[in-house]
């Protein structure tokens, strides 16, 4: 039917935004919302066998392409001023859209089987990379010289950030006091910025997805499961701390969580009910 497949292209231009903005918005993983979106184990299979069903696959990751390209660059224009006065507000948005869809992402982990042994997985995935989060926010810190090659490091640290599902770029971009030359660079076009940037990524994200979809091929369950630890690790850092939660502006965060909630769960509804044949 035309017009499922209308709202199918639709919901990937969508998801795509989603991982657009994850891409550089502070704490949140490109990666991780590929993976609650149910995208993650396709586009990783895709990456690693580029001439296997090359234009179905192009076909399908299209509007993706599109809407993680849009996502960034509409973030960047808007991030500086959002970030700057509706901080908490925006991160609860993100927080919520991730609550909104783990049962989806829960129910793909156990497709193909759950154990105790999974279970384990997640939760010391949880508290590995709890530890490791902690300690990375609290002694990480310095500077680059803004240059051709480091920003290629940018970019290979964003493509981390997809091909590792939970790690959030923008932090490490953050701690490297890069974060904001590099939004101000794409907001200016500058292709000094973007070219490396994306030399950067590209590199990185071709060299590691084979390893990834060999990891996929022999231990599904664990890898999704070991998925989950990070998603929910990554998730409880980037709630806000620093905040007055006995005031009026906890009532907007509680309604950009609860809209967040709202978009995920309708976007995994969508998902199921449209979901296109492999």
């Amino acid at each position: 039917m035309k017009s499922k497949g209308f709202i199918d292209w639709i919901l990937r231009l969508l998801k795509g935004m989603l991982m657009g903005t994850g891409a550089i918005l502070p704490g949140v993983s490109g990666g991780a919302l590929a993976a609650v979106f149910g995208l993650y184990e396709r586009m990783i299979s895709f990456l690693a066998h580029l001439t296997h069903e090359f234009k179905k696959n192009l076909l399908f990751f299209l509007p993706v392409g599109i809407g993680g390209v849009s996502g960034i660059f509409l973030l960047s224009f808007a991030l500086s001023y959002f970030m700057e006065n509706y901080e908490v507000q925006i991160i609860w948005f993100f927080i919520g859209a991730i609550i909104g869809i783990l049962p989806a992402l829960i129910k793909q982990a156990g497709k193909r089987g759950r154990t105790r042994k999974h279970l384990v997985i997640t939760a010391v995935t949880f508290v590995v990379m709890m530890v490791g989060l902690v300690l990375m926010d609290r002694y990480l810190n310095g500077s680059v010289p803004l240059n051709f090659f480091t920003w290629m490091m940018a970019g290979a640290i964003a493509g981390l950030g997809m091909i590792v599902p939970g790690l959030s770029p923008s932090n490490f971009l953050v701690y490297l006091n890069m974060y904001k030359p590099m939004t101000d660079g794409i907001k200016n076009l500058d292709l000094a910025v973007i070219i490396p940037i994306a030399i950067g990524g590209l590199l990185i994200v071709l060299l590691l997805s084979k390893l990834f979809d060999y990891i996929f091929a022999k231990a599904y369950a664990g890898m999704y499961h070991f998925i989950l630890g990070v998603v929910f690790a990554s998730t409880v850092m980037i709630v806000p701390g620093n905040f007055n939660y006995l005031s009026l502006g906890t009532l907007v965060c509680v309604a950009t969580c609860a809209l967040g909630v709202a978009l995920g769960l309708w976007m995994s509804r969508l998902e199921e009910r449209y979901k296109p044949e492999n």
